[in-house]
């Protein structure tokens, strides 16, 4: 199972197709790059990321460094946040949701921290990962 929906790598989607499949999805993911355009002013491209595996997403990046990436689902969306392991530490003490505090769990540690794959369910997922973004700019110093 892919994280995206959009996993042809020769055939990039296009905005009415990404909106199709998101369907209800598609307000969760206006207003997250609302959000991170608003907030960060970052560097963005949609593209093919890392394979089949993953597929395209919209990718925003600050000082070269990766920020987050958001993946069409079906439905929805999901969004990457990548966190080394003393990020992942202050996120586990922040409260967050049930959905997020699981993906967190979930996540394979690496030695440089832990991939997350955050599906978005709800409104509160959003205020986590707003929250889990403004970590990430703190500790990787992207601002």
């Amino acid at each position: 199972m892919s994280v995206g929906a959009f996993t042809d790598k020769k055939q990039q989607p296009t905005e009415a197709e990404i909106q199709r499949v998101m369907g209800a999805g598609l307000s969760y993911w206006e207003g997250l790059v609302q959000y991170v355009r608003q907030q960060y002013a970052p560097d963005e491209e949609f593209r093919f990321m890392y394979g089949k595996k993953y597929g395209w997403a919209l990718r925003f990046q600050m000082r070269g460094k990766l920020l987050t990436s958001f993946y069409p689902t079906n439905g929805g969306l999901t969004v990457q946040i990548n966190l080394g392991p003393a990020a992942i530490e202050q996120a586990l003490e922040m409260r967050l949701g049930e959905n997020v505090v699981s993906v967190i769990n979930r996540a394979t540690a690496y030695s440089e921290g832990r991939w997350l794959f955050i599906p978005v369910k709800s409104p509160r997922d959003i205020q986590d990962i707003q929250r889990l973004i403004a970590l990430r700019v703190e500790t990787k110093r992207l601002a």
